[in-house]
Order: structure tokens, then sequence, then C-alpha cells
């Protein structure tokens, strides 16, 4: 009997050193093959390569770098190198949380829920910016395993919180510590909170007078709701956010008069 294929991706690049823990987190869980993308793609979220070539570099045993998207890599890693579909689509592990309405721009996210669109239950893993990526290993191995036992199909979107706190950043910590401190973090199930950022549009302009720019500003604070992944976090809590790809609204009753009968305008002019 075949062990679990597992598919490993992530969108900060296949030299990320995320990635390197996350595939050595689930080896022994089964054959771990590793597609990821060539160089740094956050932010990519569902994007696919549709009008230029991709080209899969053989890095070393059943690791590939791609020159594209987090869902271009797995889309070509299901049907054309791997030799079946895979058991299970893992992607991560991210440094920075995907917490909320990231998930709308999250190239980790994007990578498993193409995993799932293709047939395939589907994780994403995530931890605060500045910690180790490998606080995340126990977490990915757990989940990982459980998911793998019971076959169902599922998209998660898991963030762990700061495991290391700020006076020990510069301390040299054993990966054992690390991974102790983690597993005894407790999970919780939860539904997706908001995040918002500053609105920012920075101009500048280049060595010819001609004007660029740069967007996105740090995160805000946000008012967060118990239940809500950016709350369990701020709990000291591992988020578990079970996701689904139906985004049409749950009550189209509100919407009712968008097909009603009669003048569209109101009658205005």
């Amino acid at each position: 009997m075949k062990r679990p294929l597992i598919l490993v991706t992530n969108d900060d690049g296949v030299l990320a050193p995320g990635i390197a823990d996350l595939a050595a987190a689930v080896a022994p869980l089964g054959e771990v093959v590793v597609c990821a993308p060539e160089t740094e793609r956050s932010g990519a979220s569902q994007a696919i390569t549709l009008h230029s070539h991709l080209r899969a570099t053989h890095v070393r045993e059943r690791w590939w770098a791609v020159n594209g998207t987090p869902v271009d890599c797995v889309y070509l890693a299901i049907l054309h190198l791997c030799d079946r579909r895979p058991d299970l689509v893992i992607s991560g592990i991210n440094p920075g949380f995907n917490l909320g309405t990231d998930v709308f721009y999250s190239g980790t996210v994007g990578g498993a829920a193409e995993g799932f669109l293709r047939g395939s239950p589907a994780i994403a893993i995530s931890v605060p910016h500045g910690q180790p990526t490998t606080i995340a290993v126990p977490w990915a191995r757990r989940l990982a395993a459980q998911v793998l036992a019971r076959g169902e199909r599922v998209l998660l979107n898991v963030n762990l919180p700061e495991v290391v706190h700020p006076h020990e950043i510069e301390l040299p910590l054993a990966d054992e510590e690390l991974h102790r401190r983690a597993a005894a973090l407790r999970p919780v199930l939860t539904r997706l909170g908001r995040r918002d950022y500053q609105e920012y549009v920075e101009e500048r302009t280049d060595l010819r007078g001609r004007p660029y720019f740069w967007i996105g500003g740090p995160p805000e604070e946000t008012p967060n709701q118990e239940g809500q992944d950016t709350w369990a976090v701020a709990q000291g809590m591992v988020a578990i956010a079970p996701l689904v790809l139906d985004i049409s609204a749950p009550d189209l009753e509100p919407y009712g008069h968008l097909v009603a009968d009669g003048d569209p305008t109101g009658g205005e002019p």
C-alpha cells in the first residue's frame, strides 16, 4: 500500500525557511513533494498565469521551483509533476499572520485553496511576524495527521499565536523548546475576523524623474469578537478556521429588488 502523498507549497519561495520546516514536519506522514514559487509571491491570492509560459526547475529530489504563483505551483504539481492526486496539500509556514480578510490576498491560503479546488484536503498555516516558523511544526504535523486519517476534503486556515516573547527574540532557543511551547497551546475552531490596514500610498520618483508607488500600510488595531480567528490568537490560542469557497450571500432576500418587476430606476428620471 502506498504511503499518503503530501504536496507542500508556499508563497515565500522555494528557499524560504518555512517551507523546509513544513516539509520536515509532514515527512513522517507520507511521501512529500515540494512545489513552490522560485521567488517570493506574497499577496498573490488565487492568481494564475495564463498569458506567459511556466517553467518548473528541479531543485533536488521531489523539490520543484516554478516561475509562477502558488496557484500555478499547485496546479502544475497536481496535474503534471505528481504521479497521483495528493492526499493532502499543505501551504506555509508563512512568517506572518493570515487572519480574517487577509485570506482574500494571501498566496499561502491561495495555494491551499487551489489544492482544495483540485479535489484534495488542504491546510494553510502561518505564524506571527518575527516568530520562527519552526514553532508551527508540531501543529502542522498534528493537523496533517488528523486530516489524512479522516480522509475528508476540508480547507483549513491555521494561525499560531506568539510563542517567543519579545525579550527572547535574540535568544538561541532550541527547536525542542519552541516545539514544546507550541504543542502546549490550546486549539480553537474559529470564524474569520477582520483585519484592517492603514490606507497607504507612497509616491516616489525614480532616477529618470518618473513617479512610482508603494502601497499597503501596516495593520491597524481592529476590534475582534470572541470566536473569531483574530480574537483567538490575541488570547494565545491556535486559530483553526475551516473555510468554504462559496462566498455568495447567505440570504438572498435583501436583494430581491434587483429582479423585481417594474421600473428599475424606481420611476425617477
